[in-house]
């Protein structure tokens, strides 16, 4: 929607409220899974619906399309990790939500400052914990599955029983960190 909202319209209070509202959004859910390690449905669904609904009024049918690109982006990004049992289907239908109101290439970018972030956190966290050797084995561990075993549903399985002895980060965390900073590195926090 976003991206519709950038092309129709040079009043900076619409996307200044869009992004507002994605922030808020995204600092609770960032909160409950840190607390909880869940991103509970209902935070997501309606965050993906009411991008929906909102395009939709806004902007018809091209607006609906858009939305739904944007959705389809934020899944596609994360699926694979929820698939082999890397993330949690929160974190997925979070960011999934992102898409839905601000549109494909904005989730896109948001995603790559959320990775960078991730990792900087998730390296913080296991030198925090003085865990780096086992931790760096686990995780070529990992890599090593996924380039051997290929299987999504048998990644899982592994990443099931390796789940007790992992750190894990709440990956909610990074996604608000990361779009918040994409919002405030291009402006789109404050109307100019």
């Amino acid at each position: 929607m976003l991206e519709r909202v950038l092309q129709a319209s040079n009043h900076p209070w619409t996307v200044w409220g869009i992004c507002w509202f994605v922030s808020v959004v995204l600092v609770w859910a960032a909160w409950i899974d840190g607390t909880k390690l869940k991103v509970p449905n209902w935070l997501t669904f309606p965050l993906i619906i009411s991008g929906w609904v909102m395009s939709g009024l806004w902007f018809g049918w091209p607006g609906v399309w858009s939305s739904l690109l944007g959705t389809a982006v934020g899944l596609g990004l994360l699926l694979p990790a929820y698939a082999i049992g890397g993330m949690g289907a929160g974190d997925v239908k979070l960011l999934a939500g992102v898409g839905a109101w601000i549109g494909m290439t904005h989730t896109l970018w948001a995603f790559v400052i959320t990775v960078i972030v991730g990792a900087v956190i998730a390296v913080a966290m296991v030198i925090a914990r003085g865990a780096a050797w086992k931790h760096t084995r686990q995780f070529f561990a990992i890599l090593y599955e996924i380039l051997v075993v290929r299987h999504p549903e048998r990644l899982a399985e592994l990443a099931a029983e390796r789940k007790p002895r992992m750190l894990l980060l709440p990956y909610g965390i990074p996604i608000a960190i990361g779009t918040i900073a994409y919002f405030l590195v291009n402006g789109m926090l404050f109307p100019v």
